[in-house]
């Protein structure tokens, strides 16, 4: 993918807060673009039968779903990896404001990548800051105000699931919690009752990457090869992608195939 690495560096390195600022409303302007007007031909990139994907937004205003770059580490922070993945796995205004939130992370991480490389000074750093805060994140646009919460309280109740799932034994598959959850509504006493239980049985359970403890309202996946648990966070894998996972291997246990997507 020259043209879109290319692209992606950057034709140009902006020095000052202005050129920088620029340059993060232009890839501002390209993500927003393909998660609402261009909605549809964005699905449609993102298959979730293809390898790793990104969603790179450009200072021309232009986007692209692509591999990530070739180079290790990459001339610019790297998009949020796997964004196809969940496309199927939960509803698509949720996977959208998702998309969304790691977009806007992103160009938070280009704009002050420039910041570091060229040396801004404190004074410079809060004017540039304060300059992105006076624009809705993409997150705010894709989303409307006051979905934040309910976003975050659903994602937060398919991981718990996931994570009780995944502790039973099922190493990341997440289609039996996802009808757990239906059952909820009519069974809150029974679902207290059963993270209870699950708190109780792994509450001293680690994760291979962070070394901390397990958490029920954390999303864990085991490693079918040395048996290690994993935050799914620390291993860059969603409920979502770990229903279509058939057998997982942690980091460390693939690493000597491919050591990355």
């Amino acid at each position: 993918m020259d043209a879109a690495a290319a692209a992606a560096a950057g034709a140009y390195n902006p020095r000052t807060v202005e050129e920088v600022f620029r340059d993060f409303k232009g890839r501002r302007s390209g993500m927003i673009k393909a998660l609402t007007t261009d909605v549809e031909d964005f699905y449609q990139q993102c298959d979730p039968e293809k390898e790793n994907l990104c969603l790179y937004g450009f200072p021309n205003e232009q986007w692209e779903v692509n591999l990530p770059a070739e180079e290790v580490p990459p001339e610019l922070p790297e998009p949020a990896l796997g964004i196809n993945f969940a496309r199927d796995g939960m509803p698509e205004k949720d996977w959208l404001s998702l998309v969304a939130v790691h977009s806007d992370a992103w160009l938070l991480a280009v704009a002050f990548y420039f910041g570091a490389r060229f040396g801004f000074d404190k004074a410079d750093r809060k004017r540039l800051f304060n300059m992105i805060n006076d624009l809705p994140t993409i997150f705010e646009v894709v989303s409307g105000s006051g979905g934040g919460k309910k976003h975050s309280k659903e994602k937060s109740s398919v991981s718990n699931h996931s994570s009780n799932k995944s502790k039973s034994g099922s190493k990341g598959r997440a289609s039996e919690p996802a009808k757990y959850s239906k059952d909820m509504a009519s069974k809150d006493e029974e679902d207290e009752g059963l993270d209870e239980e699950d708190e109780e049985e792994h509450g001293d359970a680690l994760c291979g990457a962070c070394g901390e403890n397990y958490g029920a309202d954390e999303f864990w996946i085991c490693c079918d090869i040395c048996e290690k648990w994993f935050h799914g966070k620390c291993v860059k894998i969603t409920p979502a992608r770990a229903e279509h996972i058939k057998q997982y291997k942690c980091p460390s246990c693939s690493s000597n195939k491919r050591p990355r997507p």
